[in-house]
């Protein structure tokens, strides 16, 4: 009997959004790596997101360890839209407007 080697193919992929989500679930690839960084391990993660296979999990983790630089750029990029988004957020909708409104609520209609 002789082992044969195939080349393990992370279980990631792009959706729509250009979100990278793991085993076709909807965890997303910088979820799973939150908790990595955070110093779960694999089984740990594994039990934050059942709907991911342990086997997974680990291919996720060595596709990481051996493309650092990639996924820490795709990282950064994500963060980088989300903090324009926000920034967009606050410029649209100013949160001085809103706490006005929401205390002009909680005064006495009738005094």
């Amino acid at each position: 009997m002789s082992l044969t080697f195939k080349p393990v193919i992370p279980p990631l992929a792009l959706d729509a959004h250009g979100v990278c989500r793991v085993s076709g679930s909807r965890v997303t690839l910088e979820s799973l790596l939150g908790l990595f960084h955070q110093g779960a391990t694999a089984e740990d993660i594994y039990q934050a997101f059942p709907p991911v296979p342990l086997a997974d999990v680990y291919a996720v983790l060595a596709y990481y360890l051996q493309h650092r630089d990639e996924v820490e750029e795709y990282l950064q990029q994500v963060e980088d839209r989300e903090q324009e988004a926000r920034r967009e957020m606050k410029a649209r909708f100013p949160m001085t407007e809103m706490r006005e409104r929401l205390l002009a609520r909680r005064k006495p209609v009738f005094a």
